[in-house]
């Protein structure tokens, strides 16, 4: 590993080493991928990494190519003490607000972890169920730290997944290139030929 690599990761680490200093053993990082889509699910990630892991490439999914996303995704679940996925629907975003559907996917993943962690870190969300877990919310803590970083890159592969999926029934709506976000393409194709199923009602109002 290259040394500029090894000091960003050492930078993106600080937090947890802080933590880790403090006794927090099982430290849990989660992040989640489609908050803002007008299609598909909202999937929240959660992993606790080993306090020595150093995966080169793990950054805020975000600053991360897809290509690489999947080689990381792959690096991070085969490293990974516990981690834990949530997948929840566009009817029950539309049902109880994407909000509530974000923070009932971190109640899931947190349920879910076959370790239980210490110590929960999480990009900015609060008044959220722990099952009993103390969480510190960071902001931009994708960007932050070393787990919440992997626990994004978790969540948006397996989103980008979900959706490719899509793409192959719904094709006409170019789920494959934009995901679901609400590009003028998308848009566009939702004025020719309405919404599909894996629409998000509360967030389409506009456009039909």
């Amino acid at each position: 590993m290259k040394e500029k690599e090894l000091n960003r990761l050492t930078d993106l680490k600080g937090i947890e080493k802080d933590l880790h200093s403090k006794g927090f053993k099982n430290i849990c990082g989660i992040d989640e991928a489609g908050r803002g889509p007008l299609a598909g699910p909202v999937v929240i990630a959660g992993v606790i990494m080993p306090e020595n892991s150093m995966i080169e490439g793990v950054n805020d999914s975000k600053k991360v190519s897809e290509k690489k996303r999947e080689l990381l995704y792959d690096q991070i679940i085969e490293e990974a003490i516990s981690y834990q996925v949530a997948i929840i629907g566009q009817d029950i975003i539309d049902d109880i607000n994407i909000l509530n559907a974000t923070k009932e996917g971190v109640t899931s993943v947190v349920k879910g972890l076959d370790t239980r962690p210490d110590l929960i870190i999480i990009d900015a969300l609060h008044h959220i169920d722990t099952n009993g877990i103390p969480y510190e919310s960071i902001i931009k803590g994708d960007a932050k730290c070393y787990s919440i970083a992997a626990a994004s890159i978790v969540a948006k592969v397996t989103r980008d997944r979900i959706m490719r999926e899509w793409d192959s029934i719904y094709p006409q709506y170019g789920f494959i290139q934009h995901k679901g976000y609400g590009t003028a393409k998308h848009i566009q194709a939702i004025k020719d030929y309405g919404l599909c199923p894996i629409h998000r009602r509360s967030f389409t109002k506009n456009f039909i």
